[in-house]
Parts: C-alpha cells; sequence; structure tokens
C-alpha cells in the first residue's frame, strides 16, 4: 500500500513513517501543501494522510484542488484543531475521514487500512481451479454446484483468491475483513480455514498452510 503522509512537523512524519513501513505499507512524505499537491499531480497513491495545518497551502486547499482535477483517492485528514466546523469543512471539501491530534497509532493504521479497501476495485468474479466466487450475486459455485458460506467465510476466501499464489498471514486477513472497530481472533481465522477447506475440497484447489507466515491458495495438477 503506497501512502502519501503531509506533514509539516519532522519528528511526527518520523514517527509516523516508521510506524507505516512496520505494517507493511510504502510510505513517501513532504512537509507543505505545495509540494502535495505537486506529487499528487503525477504519482498515483492508495491514501493521503494530511495535516491540515501546513506551509504553503493548507490541507483544505489540498482536498480540494485534488477533488477537482477529479481523483477519489481517500483522504484522512490530521488535525490539531477540534472545533466542528473544521472537520464539517475538510469533509465538505471531499476528506474522507479525519483524527484529531493526539490521536492513538492504531487507531490511525486501521482506519488508513479501511479506506484503502474501500477504494479497492473489486472484479466482477474470480476463479481457481473449479471454483468460480461471483463478487455481484455473491455466490459460490464449484462447477454449477453453489456452496453454501458465511458471510464471513466468504470474505476469507475472497481475501485468499484475490491474493492468488501468494501467502497471507492471519493478520492480514483480520484487517482485510473486518469493517474497523470490528475485532476477530486468530484463532478464530483458523476456524473460518477449516471450515473452508472442508466446502472447496472437491474444487480442485487447496488452502496451503505455510507454517510461521500463513495461508496460500494451491491449485492441483
Amino acid at each position: 500500500m503506497h501512502v502519501l503522509l503531509v506533514e509539516d512537523d519532522a519528528v511526527l512524519a518520523d514517527g509516523l513513517t516508521r510506524l507505516l513501513q512496520g505494517h507493511g505499507m510504502v510510505v513517501d512524505v513532504v512537509g507543505s501543501g505545495t509540494q502535495a499537491d505537486q506529487v499528487l499531480q503525477r504519482a498515483e497513491v492508495a491514501v493521503v494522510v494530511l495535516d491540515i495545518g501546513l506551509p504553503g497551502i493548507d490541507g483544505f486547499e489540498v482536498v480540494r484542488r485534488l477533488r477537482a482535477r477529479g481523483s477519489n483517492v481517500p483522504v484522512l485528514l490530521l488535525t490539531a484543531r477540534d472545533a466542528i466546523e473544521d472537520r464539517v469543512r475538510g469533509l465538505e471539501l471531499g476528506a474522507d475521514d479525519y483524527l484529531v491530534k493526539p490521536f492513538a497509532t492504531p487507531e490511525l493504521v486501521a482506519r488508513i487500512k479501511a479506506l484503502a479497501r474501500r477504494n479497492t476495485p473489486k472484479p466482477v468474479s474470480l476463479s481457481l481451479g473449479r471454483l468460480t466466487l461471483d463478487t455481484y450475486t455473491k455466490r459460490a459455485r464449484i462447477d454449477e454446484r453453489v456452496i453454501d458460506l458465511s458471510v464471513r467465510e466468504w470474505a476469507v476466501l475472497e481475501y485468499l483468491l484475490q491474493h492468488g499464489a501468494r501467502v497471507v498471514s492471519k493478520q492480514q486477513i483480520i484487517d482485510a475483513i473486518l469493517p474497523w472497530g470490528e475485532d476477530l481472533t486468530l484463532n478464530a481465522v483458523e476456524v473460518y480455514i477449516s471450515r473452508l477447506r472442508l466446502k472447496i475440497a472437491d474444487a480442485g484447489i487447496s488452502i496451503r498452510t505455510i507454517r510461521g507466515f500463513g495461508y496460500m491458495l494451491e491449485q492441483h495438477p
């Protein structure tokens, strides 16, 4: 995930960069609204984390220009201002979310991931072996036979299919499938994986455990 962090406090920017990199994100940092506006005209990012009080143009103007160009990249505003008018103004200009400083870093990470998930286009269907998921109708089929999946079983299987032959960890699955603020344990992920293995046993694919790393889908030869 590519994040543009716009923060003029060098110490805070460095700490946030390390935090986000520790969660597997690629982070570009700029210290002014003018620089942010220039970067956003030429670079594609997954999420913009944007302070409001900036040198040059402020965060509000960065958002206004971004939306005027037709960009729908998610924007999370960071502000030390607690006036409701500032929050409303930012959202009306096109920001997607905001956090008031000081904030809890786990909440920042969770909100960034939620914004990135919301903005990720999903294909109409996903398939591997004899298994097909129709993401529009939310139906899973092995050949022409519909298989019954719970909401979370569907979400786990969809996430695994989206990542193909790549290994994904239990925590990545949790972060990807849950709306912000909900909770799910690592043991619960194991339960969903176990159930899915039984339900897709005759689909020509299997869910392989990579010990110490996570899971991946394999197609049988």
